[in-house]
């Protein structure tokens, strides 16, 4: 892979180089790639935040604090204070509504936008950007909002004047078949649960060890007080392999 520093230290980018993280909701660049993340900016990349929604549609967590402000300007406020801890140098926050898990779509839902006018507009953006690297969510989870900036964001890249890095954080299948016999007992009502696979089959997954920005990442993670994260009530062992080992699939010199 491109990035590999020597045999222990991989980052997704070199100092200097521009990182596009585009993702679905707030949260997401935490909860998602926030360790690869503060990793290329600790190394000295660049690193921007492009989220497609402010994820007014996400389950909130009762705070008397804020329970009055509307949910997705509580978010984009999250997802502000996170950046800012991961050292994010810029937040784009784009203006389609979040689709929800499951269920009928809002109006303006980004899952109903359609892929090709979703690529245009990201197109446009990262043509302006110019980044070296893009990074996303590679959607096996299973949200739908996730598989659809996936997919719209594979198209756009391919439109773009200079050549990129594309790269997927991934969850590990392995690791995410003991997460859910966890939720099973202590969180059984979750939608995860009715899928039939969740994660991506370890043996495509290069791993890497981002330890050294534990400490970042949970303080990040903590910024988004109205969310529930996906590490709650986990071991304490199951949490930290989640949250010291990312995933990843790169995909080099992608373009149309």
């Amino acid at each position: 892979m491109s990035a590999t520093r020597d045999d222990t230290v991989w980052t997704i980018a070199d100092a200097g180089e521009h990182v596009a993280a585009v993702v679905a909701h707030p949260d997401d660049e935490s909860f998602g790639c926030g360790s690869l993340l503060a990793m290329a900016s600790a190394i000295g990349a660049h690193v921007t935040v492009i989220c497609a929604t402010r994820g007014e549609s996400g389950e909130r967590r009762p705070d008397p604090t804020t329970d009055a402000w509307p949910l997705g300007l509580l978010r984009e406020a999250e997802l502000c204070q996170a950046a800012v801890v991961l050292g994010v140098d810029d937040v784009v926050i784009l203006d389609y509504v979040d689709s929800g898990f499951a269920g009928p779509t809002p109006n303006g839902a980004l899952v109903a936008t359609p892929l090709t006018d979703l690529a245009d507009d990201l197109a446009w953006r990262l043509g302006a950007l110019e980044p070296d690297v893009v990074v996303t969510l590679d959607a096996s989870d299973g949200h739908r909002d996730h598989r659809h900036v996936r997919d719209a964001l594979s198209i756009a890249v391919g439109r773009l004047a200079r050549p990129v890095r594309l790269v997927h954080s991934c969850l590990a299948q392995s690791l995410m078949r003991e997460w859910v016999d966890v939720m099973r007992r202590t969180a059984p009502d979750r939608d995860y649960l009715a899928l039939e696979q969740l994660g991506r089959p370890d043996d495509d997954l290069t791993a890497v060890d981002t330890s050294s920005v534990l400490a970042v990442r949970e303080r990040a993670i903590a910024c988004h007080l109205s969310q529930s994260s996906p590490f709650d009530d986990l071991p304490a062992d199951l949490r930290r392999r989640f949250l010291t080992v990312d995933h990843v699939v790169e995909f080099q010199q992608v373009r149309s």
